[in-house]
């Protein structure tokens, strides 16, 4: 206790904090689960590009291997007139035809999507880019699956397409992924919608710095 002479704590001060370190103990213990709630909602986000992935990728060879069996013969099967059909293509290149002799280009290619798709997940903290990465995994991967499995060999296979656009291109399931996270990058770009959840500041009236989030929408 505190002799006649010495001055007393004045109650709500910071030096009645520190004359009671069970308070300051018990302020910093308080504050500490808002930090820990954090790893469990990149967990999740990361949990959902996984279940994405996996899930276009299933898709996806589940309908190529339907293909194979049942548009055998090649024949084109109009499903809205000439709008869109059926048909069976072997395609070397890229999408539209598109570097047909380069099979081995466009395989490294895909394996450097996947990886930096992989890569950059892990800073991952908005739903709507979890959402992209998934599609965009789920399909480089379902397409990498087929250049490095298929005839005629190794990293020169020929992606399976059957999904007609009219006369334009033929495709497939993970091209339909792909594109849908392209999309979406492009909207969550035009939004100022960063990787980790966040926006770019702004420097709003009166010159004070503030979050997007914070100016109203």
């Amino acid at each position: 206790m505190p002799t006649p002479d010495e001055p007393r704590p004045i109650p709500g001060t910071a030096q009645q904090a520190d004359a009671d370190p069970s308070r300051s103990a018990g302020a910093g213990s308080a504050a500490a689960p808002v930090g820990t709630a954090v790893a469990p909602a990149h967990r999740r986000l990361l949990g959902l590009v996984a279940v994405l992935a996996a899930l276009v990728l299933l898709v996806d060879q589940l309908t190529k291997a339907w293909a194979l069996r049942a548009l055998a013969d090649g024949l084109r099967r109009p499903v809205l007139d000439s709008l869109l059909g059926l048909q069976l293509v072997f395609n070397p290149g890229a999408a539209l035809s598109i570097a047909t002799g380069m099979t081995w280009v466009l395989t490294i290619i895909a394996a450097t999507v996947v990886v930096v798709v992989v890569r950059v997940s892990r800073r991952l903290g908005s739903p709507g880019w979890a959402l992209a990465f998934g599609l965009l995994l789920g399909g480089a991967v379902g397409n990498l699956v087929d250049r490095l499995v298929r005839a005629p060999g190794p990293a020169r296979g020929h992606v399976v397409d059957f999904i007609a656009y009219g006369h334009l291109f033929v495709g497939n399931v993970a091209d339909v992924a792909i594109v849908v996270a392209a999309v979406l990058v492009v909207l969550q770009t035009m939004r100022g919608v960063q990787l980790d959840g966040g926006r770019p500041e702004r420097v709003a009236r009166g010159g004070a710095a503030t979050s997007a989030d914070d100016v109203p929408q």
